[in-house]
Order: structure tokens, then C-alpha cells, then sequence
């Protein structure tokens, strides 16, 4: 992938909002933005009926859940894919990347869509998000599911306690680093994005558009270093006041019935360390570990992953 080259002849800066603003084919998306929490968000919609907001991970963007939007809008729901703080087509604000204010950004987009609550779905670091939305603003949170990312106080006791976490997510470690690390991701115009999904996938990779779009969006000015202020704080907060406050905070337990889905290759996430997310969910939990996947399910097997979602989506009374 190193030595592939954006189709476009001019840098990816160039012309930020046609590199995240994009169309999925047999598809009429809508783009738009909303304002919530003091910043401004790019939203992707498709489809009428309930909400179900999907939360992306790192090194992504909305287009992640591509399949996931048609999907759903198919099955009667209002599908809505958003940016994150800083990333895509959304605000890139000086600060605000940690992650109480970031859940408040999701909670705040769901208030401005006009609905009274929404089904989140995150995956990566938006699955984290998604579990702190859930438990600091319940009454906007209809369903939870999450992808490869444990519950907050599982991921903070498995980066301290497990060696082997530790080390799976030594790119985290990486990112403590001042500026190395955003001049590492846009090298190449963003060749160790596509490496990295590349590598954190499992034997069925997203395809070679996809991974175009993620280096070009990873190389609009500001994003690289928006995209990994969460996990610096996530890291340098552990022994500081705020971080001790926020993991008190997350023992408050999650009371909407949840869906946790892991490839069982996930290189990034330890099985080990997503399972136990559980003890922290007081509602129906249901675990569903994909055979043969990595750290991107949505994308490696979209129609297992949205075939499962859909489901429980729509299962009146989801069992433990």
C-alpha cells in the first residue's frame, strides 16, 4: 500500500469537503451539519424511522459504516453516520478531545436531530464514546452497541494490569509523543493509515477505495492531530484528577440493553480484555464474537455484522 498514490494528482488538503463528502453507490446519502456542545458536525444520512447514530474508530471516518447506513435504512430506521470532533468534515477545535466532552458532542447531535433518543453504535473510539454516552446521558441513549472496544474502566484496568493489551495497543503509546506521530500519519500521503487497517484486519481487509478515502481524509490539515488527542488524554489523564474523576464516573453502570460484537482476530483489542465489559451493564448484555475477524467486523463481513444488528435492533426483548 506504501507505494500507491492518490488518484487526485493534487494533495489531499486540497479539497477537504470532496474527500469526505462522498457518495455510496445505489444510494441518495444526505450531507449536512449540525451543531452541538459549540462545535459544528458533518453528519451522513439515509433512511426514515428511529434513530441509529453510528460513532466511528480511529483511522476512520463516517464512511466506515457505508454499509451499515443502507443497511439499516432498508430495515425502517433513520441511519445517521457522524464525524467526530476533529475529524472528517467536522470541526477541528482546539480542545475539547476528552472523553466526557466528546460523548457530550454525541448526545448533543442527537438533541439536534430533533429526536428524544437515538440506538448508538460505535466502534473503536467511537465505542468507547458510545459506553460513556450511555452512562452519563441514559435518558438519550435507546440501545447500546459497541465494537471492538471494551467499557472505559475495563479498557483502563487492561492497558495497566495485561501486558499483552498493553502491547497490542502500543501504537497508543506512540501517540504520547509531541508531533511525531501526525507527521507519521500523513507521510505518503497517509500510507500508514491504510497499513494500520490493513494490518488490524483480519484475512478479508476493507477494500482499496476504502483505504483511499481513509489516507485522504487523515490528510486534511489538523486531522492527524485531532484524531489522537483523545487517546493522549485517554493515556496522560490515568494519574491526573480528571482522569481519576471520569473513571469514578464510569462506574455508574449502563441500564439500556447492550450488544458487544469482537472479531476473534482482533489484533488491537484482546478478547480477553472486550469480554469482561459485561459486570457493567446493568440490562439485557448480549456478547457475539465473530469467527475469523479482526478489529473491523463492520467492514471485513458488513453483511454478518448488519445482519446481527439489525436483529437485535428489532428484538422487542433482547435476552442477557
Amino acid at each position: 500500500m506504501t507505494g500507491s498514490s492518490l488518484p487526485s494528482g493534487q494533495p489531499p488538503s486540497a479539497h477537504p469537503l470532496s474527500a469526505v463528502r462522498l457518495d455510496i453507490p445505489g444510494a441518495e446519502v444526505t450531507h449536512r451539519d449540525v451543531a452541538a456542545n459549540g462545535a459544528r458536525f458533518h453528519i451522513a444520512e439515509l433512511g426514515d424511522g428511529p434513530l441509529v447514530l453510528l460513532l466511528h474508530g480511529f483511522p476512520q471516518f463516517w464512511w466506515t459504516w457505508r454499509h451499515q447506513l443502507t443497511a439499516l435504512a432498508d430495515a425502517g430506521f433513520r441511519a445517521v453516520a457522524m464525524d467526530l470532533r476533529g475529524v472528517g468534515g467536522s470541526d477541528r477545535t482546539p480542545r475539547g478531545y476528552d472523553p466526557a466532552n466528546l460523548a457530550l458532542d454525541i448526545t448533543g447531535v442527537v438533541r439536534s436531530l430533533g429526536e428524544p433518543d437515538a440506538a448508538l453504535v460505535g466502534h473503536d473510539l467511537g465505542g468507547y464514546l458510545a459506553w460513556t454516552a450511555a452512562a452519563m446521558r441514559p435518558k438519550l441513549v435507546r440501545r447500546l452497541a459497541v465494537s471492538s472496544m471494551p467499557h472505559p474502566r475495563r479498557w483502563r484496568s487492561a492497558m495497566l494490569a495485561d501486558v499483552r493489551q498493553s502491547s497490542a495497543m502500543s501504537h497508543i503509546w506512540g501517540f504520547q509523543r509531541p508531533w511525531v506521530p501526525e507527521r507519521q500519519l500523513t507521510a505518503d500521503d497517509g500510507a500508514l493509515v491504510a497499513r494500520l487497517i490493513q494490518d488490524w484486519s483480519g484475512p478479508r481487509p476493507p477494500e482499496e477505495e476504502a483505504l483511499e478515502n481513509y489516507r485522504r481524509a487523515m490528510c486534511i490539515p489538523s486531522t492527524a492531530h485531532c484524531s489522537i488527542e483523545p487517546y493522549r488524554w485517554m493515556m496522560r489523564s490515568m494519574a491526573r484528577p480528571d482522569g481519576i474523576q471520569f473513571n469514578r464516573r464510569m462506574k455508574r453502570p449502563v441500564r439500556v440493553p447492550t450488544l458487544h460484537l469482537h472479531g476473534s482476530l482482533d489484533p488491537v483489542v484482546r478478547t480477553r480484555s472486550a469480554a469482561g465489559s459485561g459486570q457493567y451493564v446493568e440490562a439485557p448484555y448480549r456478547w457475539r464474537l465473530f469467527d475469523g475477524l479482526g478489529h473491523f467486523p463492520h467492514e471485513e463481513d458488513p453483511v454478518t455484522f448488519s445482519t446481527e444488528l439489525i436483529n437485535w435492533l428489532k428484538d422487542p426483548e433482547p435476552d442477557r
